[in-house]
């Protein structure tokens, strides 16, 4: 399918347990998705035409470089639910379904995701998607949204660069209120928690009472052991809830039961 929104892609899908926050433990499939979002500032234009996207080749080649080539571009969303039905098989349990990949929500009113999104819902599976808190989409004309949880990933340290200045209050306000259960997940480096941190927390969750998580900084171990354990001090001085950063993939059919 085509249309003003541009082409969906499948980056990547898989079967992991869960090792962040208050899923710890939980059996899910991973649904990342990327693509060339017309509405996209730098990666996209009014201009373009078939897949001639300016910005797409960029995408593409990060995605290729990180997840390997075996994404594609989504055609239906029968294509999309078969992907789920494959990762069911065999299971005698139902597993989450958690949806990643940079900034979902650029793709949150294209017809294929959303339509994956609405059916996924009315099949009764538990839904969460990752965002950065930045876009929201028009939760009155996309219901299927409010039965869906939100983890807002604020990541706000990063080698010294602040990024809690980038969230749209808006897009929280949507977020936080208008959905199912969701929640804040900061991101936090060393630095930050000792000296920082809980004024930019409080900024930006001001106002409401969704469940907020705290992460250290870094997707390996060595960034993890530098990080952990101020930021764990630091959710215990303040009352927040700590989260790591690691889940297990499983690949094998066997393990998955």
């Amino acid at each position: 399918m085509r249309d003003e929104h541009g082409p969906l892609f499948l980056v990547e899908h898989f079967f992991s347990i869960q090792g962040e926050g208050r899923y710890s433990g939980v059996p899910s499939i991973f649904l990342r998705f990327g693509g060339c979002n017309l509405r996209c500032p730098g990666f996209g234009s009014h201009e373009a035409e078939g897949r001639s996207v300016p910005g797409c080749d960029t995408i593409r080649a990060v995605y290729a470089n990180l997840y390997g080539e075996g994404w594609r571009e989504a055609a239906s969303v029968e294509e999309l639910e078969a992907v789920v039905a494959g990762h069911l098989e065999g299971l005698a349990y139902r597993p989450d379904i958690v949806v990643t990949g940079g900034e979902p929500m650029l793709y949150g009113e294209h017809p294929l995701f959303y339509g994956m999104v609405e059916r996924l819902v009315a099949r009764g599976f538990r839904i969460t998607v990752e965002t950065n808190a930045t876009i929201a989409p028009d939760i009155r004309r996309f219901g299927a949204y409010k039965e869906v949880t939100f983890a807002m990933a604020v990541k706000l340290s990063n080698s010294g660069e602040r990024f809690g200045k980038r969230v749209v209050p808006e897009a929280i306000e949507r977020l936080a209120r208008g959905t199912k259960d969701s929640f804040f997940k900061f991101t936090l480096d060393r630095e930050l928690a000792q000296e920082g941190g809980a004024e930019e927390i409080a900024r930006i969750s001001a106002g409401y009472e969704n469940e907020i998580y705290c992460m250290p900084l870094g997707d390996r171990e060595s960034q993890l052991r530098l990080h952990a354990p101020a930021v764990a001090e630091f959710c215990l001085r303040h009352g927040y809830r700590y989260s790591d950063r690691l889940h297990v993939r499983l690949w094998n059919r066997e393990e998955k039961r």
